[in-house]
């Protein structure tokens, strides 16, 4: 490596999914419909958002960021995995690993400070539903969309920075299928304090601002709903959220079965079965829990597939 990444190291070692050969190709092809159905499912629904002019609305705009931050984060990450399984050495340089790992902290970042936000612009819609329009304005949804992207590159440029400046040696087997902050440190020959530290930190941040968010953001919802006395309106306020609710928990569940399981009570491999599921899998998940749950994404696509039978 060159003398100012201070690293004799120039590329590593993926160790994948799994090492067993007779379990590449099914693995190859069961990962590239899964990618396949990510791409095609948050494009498109980024697309009909854009088309249709009555989801034109801060609910979907957000939506709409959320699909795109879902496309990148799988892009990330699975095309990359897609290529090892089929070659023989799971090999990639230095600046790859780097750029993978960079453009991974912003998305998986963004995607937990926009979750946040789509349960901020819930609250406002139940609670304080008159008001909507002015708190929830065009320039207030850009604000917060821009706000989660700007969260999100901080973020991953401090990471990123100081793991430029760890030192690597000798070790250069990554045990995992992508450049992840932890497995990466791992193979570390200096100091990783700092590194250490700031994944404390920055976890403690973007893990606790949304969840607070998104728990006093529901807690005034439920409120809110309970004194309504009428069951379809409760049904209708309720059927609003239903969908976020669904994909936080998807979200934020996975990640706690990764994070939050006790390391001495689970292998490497459960922590890659636990990665696959949040980073790959809650991707393809979101837009067919909010086209499935979704009276008006709904219509909108029953609208768009009459509009291609006339044609």
């Amino acid at each position: 490596m060159a003398a100012g990444n201070h690293s004799t190291v120039t590329e590593f070692i993926l160790a994948g999914v799994s090492e067993q050969p007779e379990l590449q190709l099914p693995l190859f092809l069961l990962f590239l419909g899964i990618y396949v159905f990510t791409v095609v499912g948050n494009l498109g629904m980024i697309t009909l958002i854009r088309l249709c002019s009555h989801l034109h609305t801060t609910m979907y705009y957000l939506l709409s960021s959320l699909s795109f931050i879902d496309f990148c984060h799988s892009t990330v990450i699975t095309p990359k995995m897609l290529v090892n399984f089929v070659t023989e050495k799971n090999v990639i340089s230095y600046p790859e690993c780097m750029t993978q790992l960079y453009f991974f902290l912003i998305f998986a970042i963004s995607e937990c400070h926009m979750l946040a936000a789509m349960a901020y612009d819930r609250y406002v819609a139940i609670c304080s539903p008159l008001l909507y329009n002015v708190i929830m304005s065009h320039q207030a949804c850009f604000s917060l969309i821009l706000g989660v992207y700007i969260i999100g590159v901080v973020c991953a440029s401090v990471h990123t920075g100081c793991m430029v400046r760890v030192h690597f040696c000798k070790l250069n087997v990554i045990n995992h299928y992508f450049c992840d902050l932890i497995s990466i440190l791992k193979l570390s020959c200096s100091s990783t304090y700092i590194n250490e530290l700031l994944i404390l930190v920055f976890s403690s941040i973007n893990i606790l601002i949304p969840s607070l968010t998104i728990l006093s953001s529901y807690f005034f919802i439920i409120a809110s709903i309970l004194r309504i006395r009428s069951t379809v309106g409760r049904s209708k306020a309720f059927s609003t959220c239903s969908s976020h609710i669904s994909a936080v928990a998807v979200f934020f569940g996975s990640a706690a079965f990764m994070y939050l399981q006790p390391s001495s009570n689970s292998s490497m491999d459960q922590g890659k079965v636990s990665s696959v599921f949040y980073t790959i899998v809650v991707p393809m998940l979101n837009p067919l829990i909010y086209s499935l749950r979704n009276k008006d994404v709904n219509v909108a696509l029953k609208k768009m597939s009459e509009q291609r039978v006339l044609l």
